[in-house]
Order: C-alpha cells, then structure tokens, then sequence
C-alpha cells in the first residue's frame, strides 16, 4: 500500500482536490476492476474515454480518482488529481507502485518494424548462457526468469510492465529485454521506465492504421530514444536509411551497426547454407544457426549490446554460435519427398521480401518457391497490396489466404492484396481462402527440392474470426499434411 503522494512522484500535477495523504490500494485504469480503497485512472483510448467511467469507479469505491479534465460533480472522500496526460500519469505511478522495478534491473528496449521478437529474446538467451537470471518481455512470451507467461501484446500495459518487472526483481533477475512496439510508445506505456540501452532495427511499412502517416510512425520509434537517459546506450541500425535520425536528440551514448558501412560494431556474411550462417563479426568468424541476411543484423545487434552491456567480446562470440532460432522465425520443416516448408512471421511487405530473398538465393536451380500469404483484418489496409507484390516478384507460385481476418471478410483482405498483383503474375497466383486448405495446396503442388514459405502468423496458434480465437498452428497443419502424403 501507497500514500498518494508517494504514487505522484515525478508527476506533472495541475490540479488536486482532496488530500495527497490518502493511502491507495491498488491502481486500475478499467472501472470494471475498481474495489474500495483503490485509485482509477481515466485514460483517453482509441475507440474509449476513460473519463466516463469515472461516476462507475467512484460508485465502486475508487478513494482517488486521476483524470485530464474535471468536471460534474465530485464524490465525497474522493481525492481528485488532474495531470496533463492520464497515459504518461499512468506509467511513473506503476513504476513508483512497485518501487521503481527498472531501476534495479539492466533494462534494454528493441524497437522497430521487423526483428524485435528475434533480437530481445537472443538477449534473453545469451544472458541465461552466461549464468545470468534475466526477464523478457515479448510477442511471443514472456518470461520471468524461468517462468513463462503468455503474451497478449507485443508491449503490455504500464502496470503489467511494472508487476512483471516487480517479480523479475523479486526472483533475483538482472537483466530484462523487452520489445518496445510504436503503439506502445505513442500511448505512453513505457512511461517511468529507466532504460540503460535501446536499440533500432529497421522501419518499413506498418501501422499506417494506427499512425496514419509513415513520418508519425518514425517519430514515435524516435520518441524512445529522444526519451533516453544520459547512462543508457542508443544502438542503431545505420544500413537503415532512417537509423541515424533515431539518434538526433538522444542524450544517450549513442553507437551504429551495420553489415554494409562503416560503423561501431560490424558483420559480413561469408557463408549462407539452409541451416545456418557463417559471419564475420567484428573481424572474428563464428558460425550461427540463422539463416538469411536479416538475422545476420539480428545476430549483429545481439552482439552489439551484450558487448555494450559489458561481456566479454570473446564469451559473446561463443553464446552467440549456441543460440538458435526463436519460436516462428524462419522456422523449418522437411517433408520425407524432399519439400522444405518455412514457417515465418513476415507480415510486412519488407519483412516478406527479406525472407523470399534469403530462400531464392539457397534454392537450387529448377526448384521452385511457393509461397503461402495473407493480410490481417482491421490493421494496415494500404500495405496489402505491397506483400502480395513482394510475393509475386519472389515467388514461382502464390497462394493469396486468410490470415486474422477479426472482424473483416477474408475475400475482402484477398481483393485488397490482389490489386498489387501485377498483370505478368496473375497467371502463377491462387486465392484459397480456408488458410488449411491453402496450406495444403501448396505443399500438394510442391516436389523434391522445393521450398515453401507459409507467411504472417509464425508462432501464433490461432486464428482470429469475428471476434473468436480458434486454434490454428501454421507448424502443425504442415506436419499434417506431410505425415499424410507419407502414408500415401
């Protein structure tokens, strides 16, 4: 339990009505969830204003109420604080909650469009071979210490942040990586955090349904490190043309990496073979298990900071060569006949280039590469088009599929990508809407030698259909269909 005053350290206050002495329970920023003795805070969402609950948390026995604007009439014995901006409130009361848990752990942020989950959970894993108990905040999952929480967000909200940290602290962690998503960044949710490296990796199309233009989409990326303390590290990606201007304003001690340029820490690829990657990193050859160019920036990130965070280059290298492939990440499958299928992630229009690059340049010739995508509902409509043209140009066969269709009609996402099909493709491309059957068209149409990319859901394991989450794993219906034409 906290004092009030105590939770508003470090707020910027406009207005109190009531006493700042008054001891507070628990913090909440859904009403549904208020008890006696707790504060609400009234956030300002996309689709919802918290400041019309209020009345609700009040009548629940909200003790303090948090808000931009007040106005009506007030409850007797509550205490009222007025700030300029409930979401960034949020997150310094969270951190001040649980006693400021990112100060007491080595926290490092990785943002950008494509290679969050990849490179945040290497740094999980490197830290662990390195005898170090670390936390991980993740899409795919996270962790605290060894013990695995599912994620719902790629970032969660500030008080889950500050509870997870909490409990990293708690079970003895030092480290904890987290992605840092644009969302998460724009509605304050980092907010209190005391980060001590930040690091960019790319930015490409995406999001535009949330941040309408791609220069709001940067500035958001930028905002985190424009927000980093004078003790932290700003690596970024300096091959992306827009890596440096995430270090303008930074105070931070800023540092690039790069596979093509010169820069602070550097990578070359020397040898590509399907499984795995020999680097040079940083003038030493080590051999990884990652496949494609773009890991080769994930592995050189992963690098970079876990030399920044003061291990031993040499002892790096060696973590680096025993780390393997994260859950839906370019992830392979081999049928008895001879087809490879990859299972990725991709689910951009860069992210969808990158990987058909990596499989064009490592199949053999006379193979073929299919490739299985499709777009999700309610999310970024303009980039549609722009993957299924990445997988025509790529790709000998397209089969165009549903994804998370959520609320919208999977033949109505498919007509959005086919507009990027261009007139000499149209002939090598199919719409199977049922993602299983695609799934298994593709596989059926395939022979010895070639490869297929199954795009856009990974490590998901499941299909969002009008508000309904039905179990579908892209991993487990490849293994069904080849187990299938074995027994044939």
């Amino acid at each position: 339990m906290k004092t009030l005053k105590e939770l508003l350290v470090g707020v910027s206050l406009q207005r109190v009505v009531g006493s700042l002495e008054v001891e507070v329970n628990a913090l909440h920023f859904d009403s549904r969830k208020v008890q006696p003795g707790d504060l609400f805070i009234a956030q300002r969402g996309v689709s919802v204003d918290g400041h019309e609950y209020i009345p609700r948390a009040v009548a629940a026995g909200a003790k303090v109420v948090v808000c931009e604007t007040l106005s009506g009439e007030v409850g007797e014995d509550v205490t009222y604080v007025v700030v300029g901006d409930s979401s960034e409130a949020l997150g310094i009361m969270a951190s001040n909650y649980y006693d400021r848990p990112s100060c007491r752990l080595k926290l490092v942020g990785v943002t950008g469009t494509n290679g969050k989950t990849t490179t945040a959970t290497l740094l999980y894993e490197l830290a662990r071979l390195a005898g170090c108990k670390a936390g991980l905040l993740s899409t795919v999952c996270n962790y605290i210490g060894e013990e695995k929480i599912p994620a719902t967000h790629t970032t969660p909200d500030a008080l889950a942040i500050n509870e997870y940290m909490a409990r990293m602290v708690e079970c003895g962690c030092e480290y904890c990586f987290m992605e840092v998503s644009s969302h998460a960044i724009h509605q304050k949710r980092i907010a209190g955090l005391d980060f001590d490296g930040a690091i960019f990796s790319n930015i490409t199309h995406d999001h535009l349904d949330y941040h309408k233009t791609f220069k709001a989409y940067i500035e958001a990326k930028k905002a985190f490190f424009d927000g980093l303390p004078e003790h932290a590290f700003a690596l970024t990606n300096a091959d992306d043309k827009n890596g440096l201007v995430m270090l303008q304003n930074t105070i931070a001690r800023k540092y690039t990496y790069s596979c093509k340029t010169m820069a602070d820490f550097r990578a070359r690829v020397v040898e590509k073979r399907l499984d795995g990657t020999l680097l040079k990193l940083d003038g030493e050859e080590v051999w990884t298990k990652f496949t494609g160019d773009f890991n080769a920036y994930n592995l050189l990130a992963v690098y970079a900071s876990a030399c920044l965070l003061g291990f031993a280059k040499d002892k790096v290298l060696e973590w680096v060569s025993l780390l393997v492939p994260v859950a839906g990440r370019f992830e392979t499958m081999i049928s008895p006949q001879g087809v490879m299928a990859v299972v990725d992630y991709a689910h951009t229009p860069d992210a969808i280039e990158n990987v058909l690059e990596t499989i064009s340049g490592l199949k053999t010739r006379g193979n073929k590469v299919i490739t299985v995508v499709g777009a999700g509902g309610d999310r970024d409509k303009t980039k549609r088009p722009e993957m299924a043209d990445a997988a025509c140009r790529y790709s000998d066969q397209v089969v165009l599929t549903s994804d998370n269709p959520r609320s919208e009609e999977p033949e109505d996402i498919i007509r959005d990508m086919q507009a990027g099909v261009k007139a000499d493709c149209r002939d090598k491309v199919l719409v199977i809407p049922d993602r299983r059957q695609a799934i298994a068209e593709a596989i059926t149409m395939a022979s010895k030698g070639d490869i297929i990319l199954i795009a856009g859901k990974g490590h998901e394991n499941y299909q969002e259909i009008k508000g309904v989450k039905y179990h579908f794993d892209d991993k487990e219906e490849v293994g069904k269909v080849f187990a299938s034409l074995n027994n044939r």
